[in-house]
């Protein structure tokens, strides 16, 4: 673990703090994919959840988890987002990776017309053991607001391992491009403002990779 092992200050640092969480919230810029995922008949919002998570895999800083006090490295993402179902109450939704992006929107489609039907919450996170747990980032989109900040919940203060990543409304941009709200929240022993900045280029480069395929 060469990464931890130099940043082993920083991270002792970080938490040893109360809230060793670092909050981010920024205007995203991307190249404006939807025309390609309507003549690609693909839903944007998994698009770009694909994008996403594979931009989360490629900054080596958003790998690290914490688990029994001990730090690890992941190399597989569980996908899980939030829905709202039919009296728009809150419900998440999970399915297995796959690599080929067809089949990532396919699942993802189908995740979440299972979570949207149900009345109760969606428990089957419950039977992940708490190592498969942490193989996850925690997803919320808001498309109806251009926010300006967002408090991700944490079940514990003092141990935000697990990113969680939330965006908003889509707004149309100059040149081909558009904006959105985009939050990220992660432990700062792992990350900085700087990765932070890496995964927006990440997602931004894995959109055009999309289109360029």
């Amino acid at each position: 673990m060469q990464l931890i092992d130099r940043r082993r200050d920083r991270f002792e640092m970080f938490d040893r703090m109360d809230s060793p969480a670092l909050n981010l919230t920024f205007n995203l810029d991307l190249p404006d994919f939807r025309p390609w995922c309507k003549a690609q008949g693909l839903a944007p919002f998994h698009v770009l959840l694909c994008a996403v998570l594979r931009a989360t895999l490629a900054v080596e800083n958003f790998r690290y988890r914490i688990l029994d006090g001990e730090v690890l490295r992941i190399d597989r993402l569980m996908p899980s987002f939030t829905v709202i179902n039919q009296h728009n109450d809150l419900n998440f939704a999970q399915f297995e990776w796959s690599d080929d992006l067809r089949e990532f929107v396919a699942r993802g489609l189908a995740a979440r017309a299972a979570a949207s039907a149900m009345v109760e919450l969606n428990l089957a996170y419950q039977a992940m053991t708490p190592r498969q747990a942490r193989d996850q980032v925690f997803i919320t989109c808001i498309p109806w607001l251009d926010f300006t900040s967002i408090q991700h919940p944490t079940a514990t203060l003092g141990a935000p391992d697990i990113p969680s990543i939330a965006w908003g409304k889509f707004r149309d941009a100059p040149n081909g491009r558009l904006q959105l709200p985009f939050s990220v929240q992660a432990h700062h022993g792992f990350v900085d403002g700087f990765h932070i900045h890496q995964l927006a280029q990440h997602i931004a480069a894995e959109l055009t990779a999309f289109m360029q395929a």
